[in-house]
């Protein structure tokens, strides 16, 4: 556990930080003292969580509407928080899309859609906030969420695995390009992680059941939402003060013994997928 106030002063952005895992992060950061800026596409959303948030932490939050993959929507949701806040230290890059599906079945949209959102999205903020971070030479904090088959590889989310290993490669050469400006990029791998919207997606109906991913993890649970949490407090507090273009896996064992999350898909027969991508379409929420 960190100190009360580890995070007193720091001024947070989280992208996608409205529902899931961006929310669980979020909370916490308010906890340890953090003013916070969550953004997504969907206002109401954000505004709904925005309140909760503030009334279980007595922290100020600020919902913004932004689609990441626009730049010019995403320097205004910074000029926002600036006005707000005074300045912003942490940029957390989580905006994500995901789906499950054999790659022959996916449209070029369907890829391109991934890509854009997890790869441009997380360029086009760590961009707009390194370009404020080195003119007004503040020692920002850039912490991206990947995942593990970001270096490993895995079937049936090949759009996901490219964009998450280009956010991958973008954390490990900004680490080394703007370190000199006092600027550290990290990432967390995170295993399983259950929520309810993105699992609906990636594992629809019965398919959690048949292919539960506790079974493929050495220490036989899924990650609680509040360990991931306490791994990202730390890495954008200043007790990780000397990390730097690292990768943090946090995923209970499960890479190590069985590379590639969702291989195991391949025992899916044609027809199960028909009814899988019926499902996913039904699917909302993150």
């Amino acid at each position: 556990m960190l100190k009360d106030d580890a995070l007193q002063g720091k001024t947070i952005i989280v992208t996608g930080g409205g529902t899931g895992l961006g929310k669980a992060m979020a909370t916490y950061f308010l906890k340890l003292g953090a003013n916070l800026v969550i953004t997504s596409r969907k206002l109401e959303v954000l505004q709904k969580t925005a309140t909760e948030m503030e009334a279980e932490t007595g922290g100020k939050v600020l919902a913004i509407a932004c689609d990441v993959r626009n730049y010019d929507e995403v320097e205004a949701m910074l000029k926002q928080s600036i006005e707000k806040f005074g300045r912003v230290n942490v940029l957390l890059n989580n905006a994500a899309g995901n789906f499950i599906s054999p790659t022959e079945r996916l449209s070029a949209n369907a890829f391109s859609t991934v890509i854009d959102i997890v790869l441009k999205g997380s360029a086009n903020c760590s961009l707009a906030l390194g370009k404020y971070w080195i003119k007004e030479k503040i020692a920002g904090t850039t912490l991206n969420i990947v995942t593990t088959y970001a270096f490993t590889g895995s079937a049936y989310v090949v759009p996901s695995a490219c964009a998450k290993g280009g956010v991958l490669a973008m954390t490990r050469s900004l680490a080394v390009e703007w370190g000199r400006h006092g600027i550290r990029t990290n990432a967390i791998a995170p295993g399983p992680f259950p929520t309810k919207g993105a699992w609906e997606r990636l594992l629809p109906g019965d398919m959690a059941a048949k292919f539960d991913f506790k079974n493929r993890v050495p220490l036989k649970r899924v990650g609680e939402h509040q360990e991931l949490a306490n791994l990202a407090a730390f890495l954008v507090s200043d007790f990780s003060g000397y990390i730097n273009g690292e990768v943090i896996t946090i995923d209970g064992g499960e890479w190590l013994q069985g590379a590639g999350q969702f291989s195991a898909l391949e025992m899916v027969s044609n027809e199960m997928w028909d009814g899988i991508e019926k499902l996913t379409r039904g699917a909302k929420g993150s």
